[in-house]
């Protein structure tokens, strides 16, 4: 998504389960959750919501992977 430093908040409420599935999935991975959502948005649209087919899982953990080191960088 955006390259620059401003952010906002995403805030749910989720099932525990929900919530370990999310928290479990990002660690397995090696990222955060909140990349791996950065990473998901682009394939989402106003129209229909629905995740863009042509982005595969593989490709939205490295997104999330980017999106999680360019942050690591902007706060040192």
């Amino acid at each position: 998504m955006s390259k620059d430093s401003s952010r906002k908040a995403l805030h749910a409420y989720v099932t525990d389960d929900a919530h370990e599935l999310w928290h479990g999935f990002a660690a397995e991975q090696g990222v955060s959750v909140s990349a791996i959502l950065e990473a998901m948005a682009p394939g989402l649209t106003e129209s229909d919501l629905n995740l863009n087919p042509s982005l595969e899982l593989p490709e939205i953990v490295t997104e999330a992977r980017r999106i999680d080191s360019a942050r690591r960088r902007r706060t040192r």
